[in-house]
């Protein structure tokens, strides 16, 4: 049995992803063939969670006191504000609200709801700040206040302005006190929408507070970046990185971001170092941390999801929401656990942290199976809070349709459902099992707020308790409790309460050196990490410097990392060694290299000389730094160094530093592409840079001349000539290396690759070494007009899969070579699983309306007589069945071909082990429609061979000088490539159709129970 779900190449990479062409057409049918879901009215809410053992969830506010809520805050005086965002998708006429929701009679439910604030268009976040709150509703940061004490806001300022108001699933969002008092806010760049450009089309500008002169202005909408502000200190900062919607910090203030694809990623770099050297590039100051991946799988529980037409299912497409657990109350590892939102497929997913050098990496709590799961469709969870009682409140949206209209298809647009759920909307409370109801509404409300009543708070084992005493400490400015913080900071046993004393003191301006020296050596690697960012105001404190020096061996790789970006704002030799010390202790730490990188460029020359003498050719750390360094030269150095550095590279080679050659001139290439007046000062030196590209012994040598040449540009000269003429021979010299012929076409795209088509054209061809076809298509793609396209389209039957996912790439550049792509498509020359879900939704959501229309009828359209095979098995959806049955059925029909998890069967179609998360509906269409959409990698080949009888099957792998072909059964035979006389896809599924025939339908409900079983949800850690 081959079942065409599971794989897919990913664009430009190659992701395995369990998603093909063949999702869309089941999708269609599926709405077609069966009603579609309700709501789930509040009461029978709870029967649809599947929670892990343990735990328990409650209810604590629904409609019609609360709808379409997207954020929470509850205050000091136990009152809950939540957000409501009434607009979404596309109402900009300012239905937004917050409501301010308390228990009345102590039953631990809200049942009162005031209207707080109204009249807000597309409102995202709240945070309480001095006698009110912050709410996010782009363009504006609002203030609001009641000023009257009843209940609803009389006082509306604009702090800051400026933000864009573009697609509203990226708008600023989540206003988040940190631990180091500023505010920050959720932000990514302007996202305008192709289809809804005059409702959602503004870019942004300056971002700025309106009513403060002389302060910051943020250009070009923060430049895409979140944003942190300090209002009563006029402070307002872009930092490094974006989040889309929801932010995070652990316990020691580590920032935390989330993206729809990639649902945890840590900001590594802060931008105060990385802006003090403008010639260190970086393009990227964050990690993405999950060990299972970007875009990683989920497993959902929903009965009869209904996604939209462009939603990737089975994978994270809307995470959102995120928020590490510091409630104090949860059993372990939940102490080191943060919880991200996604909404499209009803769940809450659950990752533990663990260090990692200077950043961290975040695996599974549960293993195919997820923190929280509903089997109700219109479950919507997009946000998450911890309260005063450590509890897990998760946000539930409540919407039918949580997608935005630009990724739909027309006719659910003009259906009149984008708002079903508009009235609705739940607040559910998570907790260890036995936790009794929530009380805090009154609790809150007889609580005596004094100075010291808050000074003990900020050592509690809830986040909420710290975080709120910490402000309210800071807003009462008492120093009379200066002395009762400086002695917690010394003898507090609470590591979280001695950090919270710091940022205190900090907050209230009184913080001493003398205290910090303290803090440098405290006993918790967190509150010494802590310490040495809050030192920088002092580094010119004698004692504070030789603290800081003396942390240089510390144990703990976070505190090194953050001393050593620290260190970067010194420039004695004192901390010039120091700094040398912990990066080549520490070198295998990417991050450790650019932290070191971001000190003041003074440092820089004697630096590269230190690492050139310490230079191992066998350690990839070492390449890499000096890259780094060598960009940072292109970069900003003159056109005089950049010479002698390519000259000292292209000398005679220096068998002490052999290996570093190429990382240099590579490192220049990078740094070039921003320093035009010195790549056009190195025209003078092609004659070099052509004999090293063509002649010198090493072939990355060889590879970064070419790169720097391609930075430089190509004059035409007689060495220029004989270059390409050498190329060309050696390009299509079979006896030369493949790392030559490789050079050699690379080569040939300096100049006009037009001249070449017809021997770039024979290169492509799957008797040729696949990096030789590789480099060919690319370089025969550099033709300007649609050559490529056409070739591609002419020699499809016969590309292997490697150079079908590149080949695709090069349709993807203009309108016209699209064109040509969906013609191929259209005339069944190209299958549409050979297009890859990304860019089968690019196509789908181009700016071309036509070009747009044009792709969604191709990748949608619907099979013939097949369809009507799967519509008739349609009751076996609503059918009981038996896992055990199911089993047998798979062992009889199914087990010659496929294996589940590595086991039980024979590896010859997709491992079917990763299903469990797909919709029963998906799965059974593969079964009973395979060459619908014939997964990429598993579709049958012909093979004639130049010596012994022609081959079919399977190309299990490829390597360059080689083809493995899988047969029925598992047999495999491999194939040199110089021994193929021809080879051609026969467009046939390896899995034949009319398994309807062998199979009942309460089979293949057995079967699809069988398949789609999941693990017990014991934690991974």
């Amino acid at each position: 049995m081959q079942t065409n779900l599971f794989i897919n190449i990913m664009s430009g990479n190659h992701i395995i992803k369990p998603v093909t062409g063949l999702l869309f057409c089941i999708c269609l049918l599926a709405a077609s063939s069966r009603p579609k879901p309700h709501e789930v009215p509040p009461e029978k809410a709870l029967a649809t969670f599947q929670l892990p053992e343990g735990f328990q969830i409650e209810m604590v506010a629904s409609e019609p006191l609360v709808a379409d809520p997207v954020a929470m805050e509850i205050d000091e005086a136990g009152r809950m504000y939540v957000v409501e965002m009434h607009g979404y998708p596309l109402d900009k006429s300012g239905s937004g609200k917050i409501k301010l929701l308390t228990d009345t009679d102590g039953d631990g439910k809200m049942d009162k709801s005031i209207a707080f604030a109204e009249g807000l268009m597309l409102p995202t976040g709240v945070m309480r700040w001095k006698k009110g709150i912050i709410v996010t509703d782009a363009p504006n940061v609002l203030y609001l206040e009641d000023s009257d004490g009843d209940g609803k806001a009389d006082l509306r300022d604009t702090l800051v302005t400026g933000f864009a108001l573009s697609n509203p699933q990226h708008n600023l969002n989540n206003p988040t006190l940190g631990l180091d008092n500023w505010i920050y806010l959720g932000h990514e760049p302007a996202v305008s929408t192709q289809t809804f450009k005059s409702e959602f089309g503004d870019r942004g500008g300056d971002v700025y507070y309106p009513d403060k002169k002389e302060t910051p202005r943020l250009p070009d909408n923060a430049r895409g970046r979140s944003v942190r502000m300090r209002p009563d200190r006029a402070g307002l900062e872009i930092l490094s990185a974006n989040t889309q919607f929801g932010h995070t910090f652990d316990n020691w203030g580590r920032y935390l971001l989330v993206s729809n694809a990639n649902h945890i990623i840590h900001q590594v770099m802060s931008a105060e170092y990385l802006k003090r050297n403008p010639n260190l590039l970086v393009s990227n100051a964050a990690q993405s941390i999950s060990d299972h991946g970007n875009a990683a799988e989920v497993f959902p529980i929903t009965q009869n999801p209904l996604n939209q037409l462009l939603t990737d299912l089975g994978v994270f497409t809307s995470a959102c929401g995120s928020k590490t657990y510091q409630g104090g109350i949860f059993p372990a590892p939940f102490d080191s656990v943060m919880f991200v939102a996604e909404p499209v497929s009803n769940i809450v997913h659950a990752d533990v942290i663990h260090d990692k050098g200077a950043t961290f990496t975040a695996s599974r709590v549960y293993q195919n199976k997820e923190f929280l799961a509903s089997t109700d469709a219109w479950f919507r969870p997009v946000n998450m809070y911890i309260g005063p009682d450590g509890a897990l409140y998760v946000v539930d949206y409540y919407r039918q349709i949580i997608e935005h209209p630009e990724w739909m298809a027309d006719d659910v647009i003009k259906s009149g459902e984008l708002y079903n759920g508009i009235d609705k909307g739940r607040i559910y409370r998570i907790t260890p099992k036995g936790t009794k109801p929530l009380t805090w509404v009154n609790d809150l409300k007889t609580t005596q707020w004094t100075n010291d009543f808050l000074v003990g708070k900020l050592a509690d084992p809830n986040i909420w308790w710290r975080r709120n005493a910490q402000r309210l400490l800071i807003d009462g400015d008492d120093k009379t409790v200066v002395a009762s913080l400086e002695q917690m900071v010394a003898n507090e046993k609470n590591p979280l309460g001695r950090l919270h004393a710091l940022y205190t003191l900090e907050g209230m301006n009184a913080l001493k050196p003398e205290l910090l020296v303290t803090a440098l050596k405290d006993n918790a690697s967190g509150v010494r990490e802590n310490a040495i960012r809050l030192s920088e105001p002092f580094l010119k404190d004698n004692a504070v410097q030789n603290a800081l020096i003396s942390l240089q061996n510390d144990p703990n790789a976070k505190v090194r990392f953050q001393l050593l970006c620290t260190l970067g704002f010194l420039d004695s030799p004192e901390a010039g060694k120091a700094r040398e010390n912990l990066l080549f202790k520490n070198i295998e730490d990417p991050w450790m290299q650019i932290a070191a990188l971001s000190a003041t460029p003074s440092s820089k020359n004697s630096l590269l000389g230190a690492v050139l003498n310490r230079y191992q050719a066998d350690n990839a750390a070492y390449s890499s730094l000096v890259e780094r360094l060598s960009t940072m030269t292109g970069n900003g150095g003159s056109a005089v160094e950049i010479k002698n550095a390519i000259m000292r590279v292209l000398a005679p080679e220096d068998k002490k530093n052999s290996g570093w050659q190429a990382a240099v001139l590579q490192g220049l290439a990078l740094g070039l592409k921003n320093n035009k007046t010195a790549a056009i000062a190195l025209k003078s030196e092609q004659n070099v840079l052509v004999s090293a590209a063509i002649n010198n012994p090493s072939a990355a040598v060889r590879q970064g001349s070419i790169q720097l040449l391609n930075i430089t540009g190509l004059i035409q000269n007689a060495s220029t000539k004989l270059a390409v003429e050498k190329s060309v021979r050696t390009a299509l010299d079979k006896k030369a290396s493949v790392e030559n012929r490789t050079a050699a076409i690379n080569f040939l795209s300096l100049d006009n690759p037009k001249l070449y088509i017809r021997p770039l054209k024979k290169l492509i061809a799957p008797t040729e070494p696949l990096p030789v076809q590789l480099a060919a298509l690319k370089t025969l793609s550099a033709v300007p007009d649609n050559t490529v396209s056409h070739f591609v389209v002419e020699q499809w039957p016969s590309l292997t899969r490697d150079v079908r996912n590149a080949a695709i790439n090069t349709f993807m550049v203009n309108e016209s070579r699209i064109s040509l792509l969906l013609d191929a498509l259209e005339k069944k020359i190209i299958d549409p699983s050979a297009i890859g879900w990304p860019r089968s939704v690019g196509l789908m959501a181009q700016g071309n309306a036509a070009l747009k229309a044009r792709s969604r009828m191709l990748l949608t359209k619907k099979d013939d007589g097949r369809m009507e095979v799967v519509k008739a098995y349609a009751p076996a959806l609503s059918m009981t069945g038996s896992i055990d049955n199911g089993r047998a059925v798979f062992q009889k029909n199914c087990s010659a071909c496929h294996q589940i998890g590595g086991k039980s069967g024979t590896p010859y179609g997709p491992d079917l082990g990763t299903i469990r998360n797909r919709r029963p509906e998906s799965i059974m269409g593969d079964i009973l429609n395979p060459n619908l959409s014939i997964a990429d990698g598993f579709d049958i080949w012909s093979i004639e061979i130049k010596e012994g009888e022609p081959v079919q099957g399977l190309i299990a792998t490829e390597s360059p000088t080689a083809l493995t072909i899988r047969n029925y059964g598992g047999q495999e035979t491999v194939i040199a490539r110089a021994n193929i006389k021809s080879l051609k896809a026969l467009g046939m599924s390896v899995m034949p159709a009319g398994l309807e025939n062998q199979i009942s339908r309460q089979e293949m409900a057995d079967l699809l129970l069988y398949l789609k079983q999941g693990k017990q949800d014991t934690p991974a850690h």
